[in-house]
């Protein structure tokens, strides 16, 4: 069997990219590259990319670590819900939220009504390799990130599960990652 011509792959793409009409929302955990890929992914589907986690910054004019640090993770996630809601209000074409986004039972519901939810998974040991290139990671503060992470892996997997689509982040380019998605999506519509 030959490989797909990249016209070809071009086709498909803009084929199932037509046939997208809701918001494209990335969940997983901190690490799995929502932003990035996501970022890859809207530019496959020539949409806007918006990160959730952002655009909480730019309202509350402070840094998410400063927004726990001050105020507390509960006040982060009403702020988190409020903001997601409003970026799928405005039908944004891809969304990577926050690690905990899809953890909070409002913020699943909307997604899951109105977006179509992905869940970019991986292994723990690459997420701890990827988070630890950035320090700005408030839950891995509180100890040793491999059991951090582990431990929320076990918790939050039950809610990401919810979602539409699962597709696995390998250490691969996150181009492949993204054209997952799409072909994923594809063929959940």
């Amino acid at each position: 069997m030959s490989a797909a011509h990249p016209s070809d792959r071009d086709c498909n793409i803009a084929a199932a990219a037509a046939r997208i009409t809701r918001p494209v929302v990335l969940v997983g955990l901190m690490g799995v590259g929502k932003s990035t890929v996501g970022r890859k992914l809207a530019s496959l589907l020539a949409r806007d990319f918006v990160d959730a986690d952002e655009a909480i910054a730019e309202a509350a004019q402070r840094s998410i670590p400063e927004i726990f640090e001050t105020f507390g993770e509960a006040h982060f996630r009403d702020g988190e819900r409020r903001v997601i809601a409003r970026l799928i209000g405005e039908s944004h074409g891809v969304i990577a939220t926050g690690g905990g986004a899809f953890v909070d039972p409002e913020t699943r519901a909307l997604v899951l009504e109105r977006g179509i939810a992905v869940w970019i998974d991986c292994d723990v040991d690459t997420l701890v390799e990827r988070t630890a290139r950035r320090g700005n990671r408030p839950l891995l503060k509180q100890g040793d990130p491999k059991e951090i992470l582990t431990r929320l892996a076990a918790e939050r997997a039950p809610f990401y599960a919810q979602a539409h689509i699962r597709v696995v982040s390998e250490t691969g380019p996150h181009a492949d990652t993204a054209r997952a998605i799409i072909e994923a999506i594809d063929q959940w519509l």
